[in-house]
Order: C-alpha cells, then structure tokens, then sequence
C-alpha cells in the first residue's frame, strides 16, 4: 500500500465521510443487538456537524480517506465522555482503535483538562470491552437499555498510561 495513517482534527469537509463510515462500522453492532435503530445509525449529517463544531473529533486517513473517528467532549467538571470510536472492517485488528483512543484522551488532556475519561459500550460488544480494558478503562457501571442490550460504562483517570503492554 505504501501509506500509512495520519490522525488529525477532523474538519467539516470530513463530516459526510465520517458519516458514511460511521454507518458501515455500526452495522455489526445493529445485528449484534437486533437493533437497526441506533443513534449512530440514524444520526443525520446535521447532527454530525453540530458535533465537528462543538467537540473534539479525530480522524484518522489513509492518504484522503477516512478510515477511523472518535469524539469526545469534557465536562465542567473534568470528565471526558468519548465516543463513537470507529475503524473501517477492512483497516481494524492493526491497532488503530488503540491509536485513536490514545490521541483523543491526549487531546483531551491537553486542550480541554480532561481528569477522567468515561466511555461505554454494549455489554456483548467483547472486542470493544477488551480494547477498552487494555487500554486501562475499569468498569464502573452497567445500565440496562432493554431486554437485548446493557451499557457497559467503563472509566479511567486521566493520570493513567494509555497501554499496558503486558494485557
């Protein structure tokens, strides 16, 4: 291929884009819990770009695509809720999700003093647990949506290292 993936703010000529792959990586959540109905699934792209001006959004590409996202916002209290953490089906297992949930908690940190970051993800979802638990997140609480699907919440402080090498 001969590329290799940047990661930098996404701006808003990237919203259909991030958009586009946003619905293709959730389809596999959708069939997981049965659910086609899901917010990012039915997000609209004005929607999408409230969240480019409004939050912090990553992208990550491969010369122009884009092949992965997260977002995050921070509170005023210091928690940083982030989000919709996406990597294309044909780019993931290579270690992008990690790379992008490192950079969002640095921006984070950085830019927006971020003390605690909290993300959460479907109770079946193993692969996301894992990246998240790899990653240092602990769960902290578990919030039943329906009979098919429970919000696993998962947090870590801000002070702690991206990656344990040895999960």
């Amino acid at each position: 291929m001969g590329m290799s993936v940047t990661i930098s703010a996404a701006t808003a000529d990237d919203a259909e884009q991030i958009l586009k792959l946003q619905y293709l990586c959730y389809q596999a959540e959708a069939e997981l819990y049965g659910d086609y109905s899901i917010e990012p699934l039915t997000q609209s792209l004005d929607d999408l770009r409230a969240e480019l001006s409004e939050g912090c959004v990553l992208v990550a590409r491969l010369g122009a695509e884009v092949v992965g996202s997260v977002r995050g916002v921070v509170d005023d209290k210091g928690t940083a809720a982030i989000a919709k953490l996406i990597v294309h089906p044909r780019m993931q297992r290579h270690g992008l999700g990690g790379r992008l949930l490192a950079a969002i908690e640095e921006r984070l940190s950085e830019e927006r003093a971020a003390k605690r970051y909290r993300l959460f993800t479907g109770h079946r979802s193993e692969g996301n647990l894992r990246l998240y638990r790899r990653y240092g997140y602990a769960q902290v609480g578990t919030e039943e949506v329906n009979r098919r699907l429970s919000l696993v919440t998962l947090e870590k402080d801000a002070t702690a290292t991206a990656y344990a090498a040895s999960a």
